[in-house]
């Protein structure tokens, strides 16, 4: 049978078929690799809204205090924080759970983008209150927000995503206009492009052709239909018999990567078997084989669930991050084996962040939160943007309970990833078309 998730798959894959089918081809994708020409972006999104309050907390006293003071029976205790020096200074710490990407940060490829949130503009507590219209619509809701965030639309519904939009923009730094997203996670607006939806890439089965043997009778006269039907004077005909032979042949090629062992991936995720690690697994594996593939650029979805922790959020969410903190360490393992680490650059995103002010064990919906970035590229070791003010009602409060109004735009996040993935600058405004209200469009923590 043919089993192909995505009719959008049937175009981006066409090259894939070249790569393989042309000695030539290959060779020149060799060479790029070599050239060091490849990247991918990879987002990890944390469904349900992460409280970043208790994932990146204050290790100094005085703020510690503060934090203590407002969230007195979910506070992390300060002497279980991981501790994040920056030139030998420790103002931060994660929480426990993500206690393997010390060593990450450590090595400098990790960094904290502080207060990151759906921002249409710059606010102050006083703009906030006064100016509704520049909220965006439905603060505070999961679904708005979550498409609010992996769109940069913050005023209508979004029908297609910033990652989407970045792919549409370089996929022409692929051979043969191959597409760049890739979905590992499900149906989500993310990877939504102008041309639609990306291919949806399970996580268990095979891509393609499934129950037929390279020499089976059926694949020669598949063969045969599409080869009578390129050659038709009808346009339609031709075209889609090119299209699905392009679909049907890249997609094994995809599948030869995306499912095979890899000794360097597979042994730098070890155990690990929880989905937010089998989806990263299968990442780095289509990441490794990219010189069979002949991607010059991927972008990739991944996301895991949990996070609406208005109950128990120390032991839900610390869980949670557990399974984060592994999975991310293992597959900056797994980019360091394959010599790809400087080549794949990985970040979080969420709904919005959680207040400061516990409900009783647990958070209720806020908005801005921390955001974390991991790769070769990334200018690692530090944080960037600025650490709200930890007072309820403060000047960071949209009211009394500890609503961070973000101080980073999702614009200048993506943008700043953008950049470093080769969008031109002035195709940016058109994707994050907020970004000018921003006095800086890149942040500054990519190389």
């Amino acid at each position: 049978m043919i089993k192909i998730s995505r009719r959008s798959f049937l175009s981006g894959c066409g090259a894939i078929t070249a790569a393989n089918a042309l000695p030539g081809l290959g060779l020149l994708n060799a060479h790029a690799q070599a050239a060091n020409q490849y990247k991918a972006l990879v987002c990890i999104f944390l469904y349900g809204g992460n409280d970043g309050n208790n994932m990146v907390i204050p290790a100094q006293a005085a703020e510690y205090n503060l934090y203590q003071q407002a969230r007195p029976n979910i506070a992390i205790p300060q002497g279980q924080l991981v501790p994040l020096a920056t030139n030998g200074q420790v103002r931060f710490g994660l929480n426990p759970s993500l206690q393997p990407l010390q060593a990450v940060w450590n090595a400098n490829r990790l960094a904290l983008v502080l207060n990151t949130g759906t921002l249409m503009a710059p606010l102050t507590r006083a703009t906030y209150q006064a100016q509704r219209n520049l909220r965006p619509i439905n603060l505070f809701s999961h679904d708005d927000q979550q498409n609010q965030a992996q769109a940069a639309i913050y005023n209508a519904d979004p029908k297609v995503g910033w990652g989407g939009l970045v792919g549409d923009s370089t996929q022409a730094l692929n051979p043969g206009n191959l597409q760049v997203a890739l979905n590992l996670t499900g149906n989500d607006v993310f990877l939504v492009g102008a041309n639609g939806a990306p291919p949806n890439i399970p996580q268990n089965g095979s891509i393609g052709l499934t129950g037929i043997a390279a020499n089976d009778p059926r694949l020669t006269a598949i063969r045969g239909l599409w080869t009578m039907g390129a050659a038709s004077t009808n346009l339609l005909t031709s075209s889609a018999s090119r299209e699905f032979r392009a679909g049907i042949e890249g997609s094994q090629a995809l599948a030869t990567v995306a499912n095979a062992a890899n000794a360097a991936v597979d042994g730098a995720f070890g155990g690990l078997n929880t989905g937010l690690a089998n989806q990263l697994r299968r990442a780095a594996r289509i990441i490794a084989g990219r010189a069979q593939t002949g991607f010059m650029r991927q972008i990739f979805f991944v996301s895991m669930g949990g996070y609406d922790t208005h109950e128990n959020e120390i032991q839900s969410q610390g869980a949670q991050l557990t399974q984060l903190g592994a999975a991310m360490s293992a597959f900056d393992a797994a980019m360091v084996a394959t010599q790809s680490q400087t080549n794949v650059t990985s970040f979080t995103m969420s709904d919005f962040g959680r207040t400061l002010r516990p409900t009783s064990s647990g958070t209720d919906h806020a908005w801005g939160s921390h955001m974390m970035v991991m790769g070769g590229a990334v200018r690692g070791g530090t944080t960037y943007g600025t650490f709200p003010t930890l007072a309820l009602g403060g000047p960071d409060d949209t009211d009394t309970s500890g609503r961070w109004i973000p101080t980073t735009s999702i614009d200048q996040y993506a943008a700043t990833l953008a950049t470093w993935f080769g969008v031109p600058a002035a195709t940016l405004p058109t994707i994050f078309t907020n970004l000018a209200r921003f006095p800086v469009a890149n942040l500054g923590f990519m190389v």
